[in-house]
C-alpha cells in the first residue's frame, strides 16, 4: 500500500458550524467522517455529554482518525465501517432512534488521493481500483475491462456528464483489445488521446470520476440516505451536506425541495454555501464545494 498523506483540510468549516449549530449534550451522525476534520470542529461542541457517530467505508481513514482524535474526545467519538446508506442499521445497534444533526461531506478526500495504491487519481501511476471499501470485490478495473462499449459510454454520460463519452469508450475497447488496461495512467493516457485537452480540467477528470461513483455506488446511496433521513432526524434537527459536483448537488437540491413541499424540513440555506476567496486559495479542494442545509420541521399532530 503507499503512503496516505496525512494532512487534511476538511471544507467550509466555519459554514457546517453556523449551519449545524450544534448544543452541548446533542448526537451528530457523520456519514463520511474521514479523517475526521469536521469532527474535530464539532465534538468541543457537543461535550462532555454528546455522541460523535462516524462512519466511513474506507477502514485506514477510520485508523487515522481514531488515532487523531480518540486520544482527545474519549467515549464522545464513536466510529463505525459502514456506509453513509446503512447508518439506520448502525444506529440501530446503538440503540438510537433518532439523532440530532445529520452530515455528508461526499466525494474523494485528500489522502485517498494521495495515495497512488488507492487508484483514485490520474496524477501518479498506480492500479485502477477506486474502492472506498478494499474488502469490496467490484474495482475500476473490472469496468474498465468488461462493460461494452455502449454501457462504457452510457456510465462516463450518465455519472458524470462526459460528453465525449462514446469516443472515449470506442477508444478503451481498442487499447484494451491490445492489452487490458490494469493502471491509472494507462487510462488516462487512453482518454486524452481522443478528448482534447484545455480549460482547467485535466481529460480524464470525467471519467474518473464517473468510475468512481460506479464503483462505489455513490448516487444510489446518496438518494437512499436521504430518504432515511426525516425518518431518524430529530423535530429541529438540522442536515448538512457537501457535494462536488452537479449530479450530486442536483440530488440533494431536487430531495430539499419535495421536503419543503411535504412540509418535513425547511430550508436553511436558500442557495449553496461556497467558500470563499481565502479559502479556495488555500485549499483547492474547496473550490467545488457546496454545502446546503435544512431543518427537520415537527409536524403538528
Amino acid at each position: 500500500m503507499g503512503d496516505v498523506q496525512p494532512e487534511h483540510r476538511p471544507v467550509l468549516v466555519e459554514a457546517i458550524l453556523r449551519g449545524l449549530a450544534p448544543c452541548p449534550g446533542q448526537v451528530i451522525l457523520d456519514g463520511t467522517v474521514g479523517l475526521g476534520g469536521h469532527a474535530e470542529a464539532l465534538l468541543p461542541l457537543i461535550m462532555p455529554a454528546g455522541r460523535y457517530i462516524g462512519l466511513d467505508l474506507d477502514e485506514a481513514m477510520l485508523g487515522q482518525a481514531r488515532a487523531r482524535l480518540t486520544g482527545r474526545f474519549g467515549s464522545g467519538l464513536e466510529l463505525h465501517q459502514a456506509s453513509f446508506a446503512d447508518f439506520p442499521r448502525v444506529l440501530e445497534r446503538l440503540g438510537l432512534r433518532a439523532v440530532d444533526h445529520m452530515l455528508l461531506d461526499l466525494g474523494v478526500n485528500s489522502a485517498q488521493l494521495g495515495d497512488p495504491a488507492r487508484g483514485f487519481s490520474f496524477e501518479h501511476d498506480g492500479p485502477l481500483d477506486m474502492r472506498y471499501d478494499r474488502a469490496q470485490e467490484l474495482r475500476a478495473v473490472d469496468l474498465v475491462n468488461r462493460l461494452s462499449e455502449p454501457e462504457l459510454a452510457d456510465l462516463f454520460y450518465n455519472n458524470a456528464q462526459e460528453g465525449a463519452s462514446r469516443k472515449i469508450a470506442r477508444r478503451i475497447c481498442q487499447v484494451r483489445h491490445e492489452a487490458r488496461i490494469t493502471t491509472t495512467l494507462a487510462l488516462a493516457q487512453a482518454v486524452a488521446s481522443v478528448h482534447a485537452a484545455g480549460g482547467r480540467l485535466h481529460p480524464a477528470t470525467r471519467v474518473f470520476q464517473a468510475l468512481r461513483i460506479a464503483v462505489n455506488d455513490e448516487l444510489d446511496n446518496l438518494r437512499f440516505f436521504l430518504e432515511q433521513v426525516v425518518k431518524f432526524l430529530r423535530p429541529g434537527g438540522r442536515l448538512a451536506v457537501i457535494s462536488f459536483h452537479s449530479l450530486e448537488d442536483g440530488i440533494v437540491k431536487r430531495f430539499l425541495r419535495a421536503a419543503k413541499s411535504a412540509g418535513t424540513l425547511a430550508e436553511i440555506t436558500r442557495r449553496p454555501v461556497i467558500a470563499d476567496q481565502a479559502e479556495r486559495k488555500s485549499n483547492p479542494r474547496s473550490r467545488s464545494a457546496k454545502l446546503r442545509v435544512a431543518e427537520h420541521v415537527e409536524i403538528p399532530s
